[in-house]
């Protein structure tokens, strides 16, 4: 993941300490909600007039994109194999296999205003890893207008920053802490926003390298 502000409050780390490290994953398909962002609609200027006339008719206006599709909106993938380049696929399942597996039920987030949008819209939960003390698990979810702001919200009064970059604002932030085996742990999460787009991640002792700015390329472009 890129260099980004990781300074969590306390309430952020108490949070993400006590979540368990497993929880049920959903099948790797969208979740019932509203639809996806409505296609981008263009306007046009009237015909110009067939009746000959002295002055040439005056071109069409060009059509002109809707703000949805200026925001960079994207719609939801249908799998999780969608939302990665063929390089970072190919990477995470040598490196952190497997893809969905049923017992890894780690949330992509734990900031409460977060977790209701997650429950409310419709989203794709990707995972990878196998029931253990690390795990990795991202969120692909459509939200409105509303559902981002309360997201922002949620990620300020929890102390995570952010950044503008990538077309978008990204969030992240970082924790350590000890076992009772005395084995340090990092855990963190990262929020990308955009458009209708919104990529959670939450991750315990995997951070592949590049992973977010991955996502954001393969779905925004």
């Amino acid at each position: 993941m890129p260099t980004t502000p990781r300074h969590a409050t306390r309430a952020w780390a108490a949070a993400l300490a006590a979540a368990a490290l497993v929880l049920t994953v959903t099948a790797c398909v969208p979740e019932p909600g509203p639809s996806g962002s409505a296609a981008p609609t263009t306007t046009t200027g009237a015909s110009p007039s067939a009746s000959p006339s002295t002055s040439s008719a005056a071109p069409s206006p060009s059509a002109t994109p809707s703000p949805t599709a200026a925001a960079g909106d994207i719609s939801l993938p249908s799998s999780c194999e969608q939302i990665y380049s063929a390089g970072m696929l190919a990477t995470l399942n040598e490196t952190t296999p497997p893809l969905n597996d049923p017992g890894v039920t780690l949330l992509s987030t734990q900031i409460s205003e977060a977790l209701e949008v997650l429950d409310a819209a419709p989203t794709i939960r990707c995972s990878w890893g196998t029931p253990s003390e690390s795990g990795l698990a991202t969120n692909v979810t459509i939200v409105d207008a509303a559902q981002a702001a309360a997201v922002q919200t949620g990620l300020a009064n929890a102390g995570i920053g952010c950044e503008s970059t990538l077309g978008g604002t990204l969030c992240a932030a970082s924790t350590q802490s000890l076992t009772l085996d005395n084995v340090l742990v990092t855990r963190g999460e990262t929020h990308f926003l955009r458009g209708n787009g919104w990529v959670s991640t939450s991750w315990i002792s995997i951070d592949p390298e590049g992973y977010t700015p991955d996502i954001v390329s393969t779905l925004w472009g």
